[in-house]
């Protein structure tokens, strides 16, 4: 299954990279589209999560040691930006939300993971979290190669069509990363580039992604949390 990645204005990068499997394009090219930022945003500044709200969601979460100790040596550099630092059990890549809670019952999540089940998913692959970049709402690793995290996410979206759950987002509109830091409030991009950059002299994080998890996700003050309703390993290599 070959995806094409699409621009669309709600992406950040909009663009795609000019090559999605090459860290070196995939970590310039975020980097270039920051520069273009101005201003950031509070990430937290979202109509569409009322209070009180719940969601499903597919995550692929990290607990890599190497990935926690140098999260937090990162998360260390940029704490005089007040940022909302992530926590090192809530370290994750969003693949794309099911729907909301109180619109799914057991019962259908239960089917929905029995269909990715069926579905042949790619095998598990390496990945690189690639210091240190930033979006208009977050401060955040790049992640390469693309094309795996497309293929899972194309597969995912088609086993919620299969069964009749409302479409997730599209694949080709998929910008995958890995958070470590949410912006809180309205400040010049300027500073936010002159306390990450340092970062990008960091090497690579190797990371290996062998599962995916399906999370019931809720927003506490400055953070998500969330519980595994299911947990779905992926094919080895």
């Amino acid at each position: 299954m070959t995806i094409r990645l699409m621009p669309h204005p709600a992406s950040f990068p909009a663009d795609p990279p000019p090559d999605p499997d090459s860290a070196w394009d995939v970590a310039t090219h975020d980097w270039q589209a920051f520069a273009e930022v101005t201003s950031m945003v509070n990430h937290w500044d979202r109509p569409s999560w009322r209070p009180g709200m719940r969601a499903v969601y597919w995550l692929i979460t990290f607990s890599t040691p190497l990935l926690i100790d140098h999260a937090r040596q990162c998360q260390e550099a940029i704490r005089h930006l007040g940022f909302d630092a992530i926590g090192m059990r809530s370290l994750h890549l969003t693949l794309g939300r099911i729907g909301l809670s109180d619109a799914l019952s057991r019962s259908q999540l239960t089917s929905l993971a029995a269909a990715v089940r069926r579905y042949c998913l790619p095998p598990e692959f390496p990945l690189s979290a690639i210091p240190m970049t930033a979006s208009r709402g977050a401060v955040r690793y790049s992640v390469a190669p693309w094309t795996p995290v497309i293929t899972l996410h194309a597969r995912l979206a088609r086993a919620s069509s299969t069964i009749g759950l409302p479409p997730m987002g599209g694949s080709s509109f998929v910008r995958p990363h890995l958070g470590i830091a949410y912006c809180n409030r309205s400040l010049p991009a300027s500073e936010v580039r002159a306390a990450v950059e340092p970062l990008r002299l960091f090497p690579p994080v190797p990371l290996l992604v062998d599962r995916v998890q399906m999370v019931e996700m809720w927003r506490v003050e400055g953070a998500y949390h969330w519980q595994v309703l299911e947990e779905i390993l992926l094919p080895t290599g």
